[in-house]
């Protein structure tokens, strides 16, 4: 149920019903020189649509640096960290005074902020890696030198630009620190629904409530992300969704689909999609449909953008959606609640809500297919902290899967023999600069195979690496039909000659051909090296890792202790361990 647009009460009303629910929490500090009380509903209620109870923790009104510095209000365990620093308040010379200044002034003052930026960033770091969103200054809408200062690099709204610039770049230089654009917030919802002046004036409250919603909605697109939440999979409908009109009725010559309108908000619609592809973005179709009119449009309208090579799983036909889609989540190997699904029809997006309400669906509005590209490029469901290498080849290597799938049908059940020719070639690595962005998301995203399931940032992979009492192992994989790049990871925290294995996982995607033996191997191999006599190690389940609660036990390792389901296991170095798959053509070790 999404009710993010009902007014306030009705907001309230829902979040007081999850109040004691047991759900984990999501430790969130704001930090702010305005006041920004009133968006609280909003982000307590997108921490319950991601299954979180939010803690949230307000900052002393202005009061950024004390509280950075001198305060317990930032923790370890925080989740998110939110700064609000509005230049009025950080620096009224520059906003209310900026003609009567000097350029030396000027220069003084921007100095000023960009010494308070440093300083505060370099606290936040030294006391949570919590993930940060920190708003941008905004523009003048009125610059202080009116039409002349916008040609102007010396002037004001060059000047703030620059801070803004200085802003990004002091965040790319720390891990999982990230700019939030009030700018492009305020240019969507027009001036005189981003400001009330009257509670500016009287509380320093500068937002009204819509500017608010949006700005935790953008929050939360980062926040989501970061607890792998974010999207997989865009299933699409057909007609009057790819195209308008139904091809069956219209014809392949009569939908609209191109360039000029109508058909070019259909057209459009297709670029964003492809956008979406390009990005590692799974683009599957569910339509009720006739199969082969559907492919006429695909391989034959001369303004189709969307082709079979995009479409890495289909259901086309007069059966139940919520089947098709179920269908299509087993076919591609992840879950349900990875999956977009956008139509056109109230009748099959409610019938997606109530019999799948794990997957998020759009509603598109056929009267206004002008509208759909920015229903898509706005709903923020498949944002994420980083863009990798294995993103860009991910719908390469799910048609390639489809050709594995292909040719294990010829071996007629016998798996060691079709994966014996496979020719897969293991890739094991200490975990790298170059890989710290892929090992983060993949502790963000991996679920099945993940024995702990604990949600990582890169600044947290990264001091993993730079510490001596970790090591972090990554596997790579390719085979025959392609390469699936870094697919799996081990993080062993090391103890005097204790080991325990904080985290171990390997993607969906390489399930089910032993990798986890070799990686598993891998990491002992390393850990005698290193004169470690002793491992341990934990299974804490969740909602989708059971298939893996005796990975442990299977292996070797001794079950010590169970209490509620978290499992702990104990082995040694003189431990009976299970053996190492012998149809790898090759493994290779690169210390």
């Amino acid at each position: 149920m999404n009710i993010i647009n009902n007014p306030i009460s009705d907001l309230e009303s829902y979040i007081d019903e999850f109040q004691s629910a047991e759900l984990p929490l999501l430790n969130i500090t704001i930090l702010r020189n305005i006041t920004v009380e009133p968006i609280k509903p909003y982000i307590e209620y997108l921490t319950l649509c991601m299954g979180f109870r939010a803690n949230l923790v307000f900052g002393d009104y202005d009061n950024i640096l004390q509280d950075i510095l001198t305060s317990k209000l930032l923790q370890k365990n925080s989740d998110c960290t939110m700064v609000f620093l509005k230049l009025e308040t950080l620096s009224p010379a520059l906003i209310y005074r900026f003609t009567e200044l000097s350029p030396k002034e000027i220069q003084s003052e921007i100095e000023l902020i960009h010494n308070f930026i440093d300083t505060a960033l370099k606290g936040i770091r030294a006391k949570t890696n919590s993930l940060v969103c920190w708003h941008g200054f905004e523009l003048p809408i009125s610059p202080a030198f009116g039409m002349l200062d916008f040609g102007n690099e010396s002037m004001q709204y060059a000047v703030i630009e620059g801070l803004n610039r200085f802003l990004k770049k002091q965040l790319s230089t720390h891990s999982s620190c990230y700019y939030i654009d009030l700018n492009n917030i305020r240019s969507t919802l027009g001036i005189f629904n981003f400001y009330d002046n009257r509670y500016w004036h009287m509380a320093k409250s500068p937002f009204t409530l819509a500017a608010l919603k949006n700005i935790a909605i953008d929050n939360f697109k980062l926040i989501r992300a970061s607890k792998g939440k974010n999207k997989k999979c865009l299933i699409l409908d057909c007609d009057n969704t790819l195209w308008g009109g139904i091809v069956g009725e219209d014809g392949l010559d009569g939908i609209k689909l191109g360039p000029d309108y109508p058909g070019s908000a259909f057209y459009e619609f297709q670029q964003e999609i492809l956008s979406l592809h390009h990005r590692g973005i799974i683009i599957a179709i569910c339509s009720k449909n006739n199969e082969e009119d559907v492919w006429s449009v695909i391989d034959q309208h001369p303004h189709m953008l969307l082709k079979r090579e995009h479409i890495s799983a289909y259901q086309i036909n007069w059966d139940d959606k919520a089947q098709n889609i179920q269908k299509i989540a087993l076919e591609l190997n992840i879950g349900l609640d990875s999956f977009v699904f956008i139509d056109d029809s109230e009748f099959e997006i409610n019938l997606i809500n109530n019999r799948l309400p794990s997957v998020e669906t759009i509603q598109l509005n056929k009267r206004h297919s002008l509208d759909y590209k920015a229903a898509l490029a706005t709903c923020g469901f498949f944002d994420s902290l980083s863009y990798t290498k294995e993103d860009k080849l991910r719908n390469k290597q799910y048609h390639e899967e489809n050709d594995r799938k292909n040719s294990r049908e010829s071996f007629d059940g016998n798996i060691e023999s079709y994966l014996k020719s496979l020719d897969m070639v293991a890739h094991l690595e200490f975990a790298n600069s170059s890989s710290i962005s892929r090992i983060a998301q993949l502790t963000q995203k991996t679920n099945q195979f993940n024995l702990t399931t604990k949600r990582y940032s890169e600044s947290d992979i990264k001091a993993f690496t730079d510490s001596k009492e970790c090591i972090v192992l990554t596997v790579k994989l390719e085979d025959r039909f392609g390469n699936l790049g870094i697919v799996g990871c081990a993080i062993v925290d090391l103890v005097d000659d204790e080991a325990h294995f904080d985290t171990f996982l390997l993607s969906c995607r390489a399930i089910g051909r032993g990798l986890e033996m070799v990686l598993l191997h891998s990491c002992i191999e390393v850990l005698k090296s290193l004169k470690v006599n002793s491992y341990n190690a934990n299974f804490i389940p969740t909602q989708k890792n059971k298939q893996v609660e005796d990975f442990y036990s299977n292996f070797g390792f001794k079950l010590i202790s169970n209490e509620a389901g978290i499992r702990n296991y104990i082995a040694a170095e003189n431990s009976e361990f299970a053996q190492k798959p012998n149809y790898f053509k090759t493994i290779i070790f690169n210390s």
